[in-house]
């Protein structure tokens, strides 16, 4: 079963425990993304102690095929995120991540 946190349920969370407005968790919460993304495009790395990095990773063009119709396309270059968890981040996941809610 997949559950997804969304930006609203990440904000109600925040707001529960710390106790900001919600007006001031909102704008906490936006803030903090827009800085990763805007690193990102700049090419930045984004390391986020204890839990991981974000960074960017430049796909070469290739020839990709339609399972469907097994017709050819060039896919062309891009770039992707990629999420490096860190050794902490990795060791509460293998040991207390079934604990975890």
């Amino acid at each position: 079963m997949r559950i997804n946190l969304t930006k609203k349920d990440l904000v109600n969370s925040i707001y529960m425990q710390v106790g900001f407005s919600k007006q001031i968790t909102e704008n906490l919460v936006e803030e903090f993304f827009s800085i990763i993304v805007s690193n990102l495009c700049k090419k930045k790395s984004v390391k986020i102690s204890k839990f991981g990095t974000f960074m960017i990773r430049s796909k070469s063009s290739r020839i990709g095929r339609n399972p469907k119709t097994k017709e050819e396309k060039e896919i062309s270059k891009r770039d992707v995120v990629l999420f490096k968890p860190s050794k902490e981040f990795k060791e509460y996941l293998n040991n207390n991540g079934k604990n975890a809610t």
